[in-house]
């Protein structure tokens, strides 16, 4: 959900380098970013990690927070960088341009694309556009799509005739499992429908998403960037409030994305191409996601 950010600050001619988790290389390999830095969540390694390439590099640069968090915040500090940040937790102490939380708490790409368009205020640049696009707009590497293209064949797949399913979701929501509980049925049900369903979990989630879905055909891992496109060329992607429901709005990929215990209006996929069903209290049930995904199947234009 950063995408957006990463496209104003290009476009407004801002050069940038992304600090992230080492898992985000491969998925914006693509992006027009002078550099990567990969984050720990430790504040003294990562500080050493941006000092030392800003050393290599001989670049005056500024810092623009997008984690809410005190140990990005500090690390960026400890650096010598100049930040800026939405202000919590004492963070603003941390910052050199510090921003108030916006209430109501607007959907996350819009979060972060606030904060972006007041840092470039503050650096006394122009932004290129007000308002984040209605896509994210992820490019992705000829690798990636070569990649795909191999699992597809290795496997027997042809392009919009299965349906991609991510029957996991890492960690608690407020003590809450962020699954939905019916994936096992809804493979079953869309196999009987003629239609074939294949999970591509990573590594650290196989076992789970064998146990919650085990009539779907288990592909090996990729990447991130070559599964968003193994994902865009499914018929559907039908996932959790995850990871994957960002990376198929990032493609455009149609998805049906199931809701329990996290808000839609906060994390929802930022894309006119997903169908959100349940709510912050309430998963769907099955019988209405299994309807849904045959309507969506049938009617590849809807």
């Amino acid at each position: 959900m950063s995408l957006p950010v990463l496209h104003l600050l290009a476009d407004s001619g801002v050069p940038y380098v992304i600090c992230a988790r080492a898992w985000a290389k491969d998925l914006l390999a693509a992006m027009p970013a002078k550099g990567f830095i990969p984050m720990k969540g430790k504040a003294w390694e990562d500080a050493r990690s941006i000092r030392a390439w800003r050393r290599k590099h001989a670049t005056d640069s500024r810092g623009l927070l997008l984690p809410d968090s005190l140990t990005s915040a500090l690390s960026f500090k400890l650096a010598g960088l100049q930040s800026a940040g939405y202000q919590d937790d004492g963070r603003s102490l941390l910052l050199t341009w510090p921003l108030a939380k916006p209430e109501p708490r607007p959907h996350a790409v819009e979060h972060w694309y606030g904060l972006a368009i007041h840092a470039l205020h503050q650096w006394s640049v122009t932004p290129a556009r007000s308002k984040p696009g209605a896509s994210l707009n992820l490019p992705l590497l000829p690798r990636h799509q070569a990649e795909a293209e191999d699992t597809m064949r290795l496997n027997g797949l042809q392009a919009k005739k299965f349906v991609l399913i991510s029957p996991t979701a890492t960690g608690l929501h407020h003590g809450k499992v962020k699954v939905w509980p019916h994936f096992a049925a809804l493979a079953h049900c869309l196999n009987a429908a003629g239609w074939r369903v294949v999970m591509c979990p990573p590594p650290n989630e196989r076992e789970a998403a064998i146990r919650n879905a085990p009539d779907a055909e288990l592909l090996s891992p990729l990447g991130l960037g070559s599964f968003a496109a193994l994902a865009s060329r499914s018929a559907l992607v039908i996932c959790n409030d995850s990871g994957v429901s960002h990376l198929a709005a990032a493609t455009g990929t149609r998805q049906l994305t199931l809701f329990g215990v996290t808000d839609p209006n906060r994390t929802g996929p930022w894309t006119s191409n997903a169908w959100c069903m349940g709510s912050i209290t309430d998963w769907p049930t099955l019988d209405a996601v299994v309807q849904q995904t045959l309507d969506l199947l049938r009617n590849p234009a809807s």
